[in-house]
């Protein structure tokens, strides 16, 4: 035997060892032949027995379950035949924080990890070059915002602006802990094709994704993103893009809750396509159950989570009859109460497209639907906040694009509590900010 080879060891005697060997006696007992024989008072002592032996594993269950905290047996994986903890109670106490924190009242996350070629898109419109610099320079305009902190409770970070700084040499993730603001960091690294599908897509990242995770933690992030896509057509989602998708944003959940960051599961429903409401809120209903299925198969801490879902809408093809508002509200809380779980702090709502106006609108309404809704209903939005800004700055009005943005942040939070009355807005507020086949950034 080579010196390195481990010697088997002893199994230890669990509960459900001990079950088994109870049932397996109380079988001999009842259908061995010899035991028919047996006297009357022989039996009766037999019965005791049994009844003691299962007094005795319900006794040691109890006790297991005290010592343990039945508040964390979920979350728990079985190693050598005993249940251990898969996160330390220290470390489920900061997670669940982070993530109340993310979902404060009146308050929301901004948006801003797109891609170098998302961005560069954004400023070709406006015929700017998409360079380091300007990037550098937009993004300092955003974190450097006054008062940005009484709207917003966390950013959302490309790799690119995590390493980046301010004029005067201060890390914009620095900028933003000293504004009250909780940097986070987009960990995905994009949509690629699901093999064996019929155009559905899958993302890539979780290779090393143990060793980033870290790194950011590290660097002073608190919580992160991952986005996953799912289409809808006559054909689509089947169910392997929708069985794929949910273990890929499980997987990256108990990695980033591993690494002590709090992670934003995004599953976005394309709005691609010309179905209806009532089509867009059962394959959102199937995503959602697929994905809380394998959360809880990963023993992800559902308390120190957040989900970045889409809102129910109609594909942006639909001709039908326009929807209001309050019907998209309706069939969003709906698909929510469905499958969402209530252990599940908060859940902010990406724009998916929609103009600044509409996802202000849509989200007000949410928070006005009448009835119990256990989490927080919260956004997490890139364009319909950044439309306006990106706007004014390309004009270079500094004043201007940070004004917009503190307006923009100020209605979604007055949304976040279902106290929006409306805005006076110029026209393009009302412009949708639809990208088809969005399969790049969130």
């Amino acid at each position: 035997i080579s010196k390195n080879t481990v010697a088997p060891t002893r199994r230890p005697i669990t509960s459900k060892m001990i079950a088994l060997k109870i049932c397996a006696f109380a079988a001999n007992t009842v259908f061995d032949s010899r035991s028919i024989h047996q006297s009357s008072t022989m039996l009766v002592w037999t019965c005791v027995r049994l009844i003691f032996e299962l007094l005795s594993l319900i006794v040691i269950s109890e006790v297991i379950g005290v010592l343990t905290g039945s508040d964390r047996v979920r979350n728990m994986v079985e190693v050598g035949g005993w249940w251990q903890p898969v996160l330390s109670a220290a470390q489920e106490n900061e997670l669940r924080e982070i993530a109340q924190k993310l979902v404060a009242p009146s308050k929301g996350i901004l948006a801003a990890d797109e891609s170098t070629g998302t961005f560069g898109k954004r400023l070709a419109a406006f015929n700017l070059e998409n360079s380091v610099e300007l990037r550098q320079k937009y993004r300092q305009l955003l974190f450097t915002t006054p008062n940005l902190g009484e709207h917003i409770s966390g950013v959302i970070l490309f790799e690119e602006t995590f390493n980046q700084k301010t004029d005067t040499g201060e890390r914009f993730v620095d900028v933003l802990k000293k504004a009250g603001i909780i940097p986070g960091i987009k960990l995905d690294l994009g949509i690629v094709p699901l093999a064996g599908t019929l155009g559905e897509d899958t993302t890539q990242g979780l290779d090393d994704l143990a060793r980033r995770a870290a790194a950011f933690k590290k660097g002073g992030c608190e919580f992160s993103k991952w986005r996953c896509v799912f289409h809808i057509s006559s054909r689509t989602p089947s169910h392997l893009a929708l069985l794929e998708n949910a273990k890929v944003l499980a997987r990256y959940a108990s990695i980033s809750q591993q690494a002590g960051l709090v992670p934003i599961i995004e599953p976005e429903v394309l709005c691609d396509g010309d179905h209806d409401l009532a089509r867009a809120q059962k394959v959102t209903e199937q995503a959602l159950a697929y994905i809380y299925k394998a959360l809880n198969d990963y023993h992800v801490y559902l308390e120190g989570s957040l989900l970045k879902p889409n809102m129910v809408t109609p594909g942006r093809g639909f001709s039908g009859k326009l929807v209001t508002h309050e019907e998209i509200a309706e069939a969003t809380v709906r698909t929510l109460l469905r499958t969402v779980p209530a252990a599940v702090p908060g859940i902010v709502f990406l724009s998916g497209g929609q103009s600044e106006l509409d996802a202000t609108a849509n989200l007000n309404a949410i928070n006005r639907v009448p009835g119990l809704k256990p989490w927080r209903l919260s956004f997490s939005y890139g364009r319909a906040l950044q439309a306006p800004v990106l706007k004014a700055w390309a004009s270079k009005n500094i004043d201007a694009a940070q004004k917009a943005l503190l307006v923009r942040g100020k209605a979604n939070g007055l949304a976040t509590d279902g106290k929006y009355e409306g805005e006076q807005a110029t026209e393009t507020a009302a412009e949708p900010l639809f990208i088809a086949k969005h399969r790049v950034d969130g």
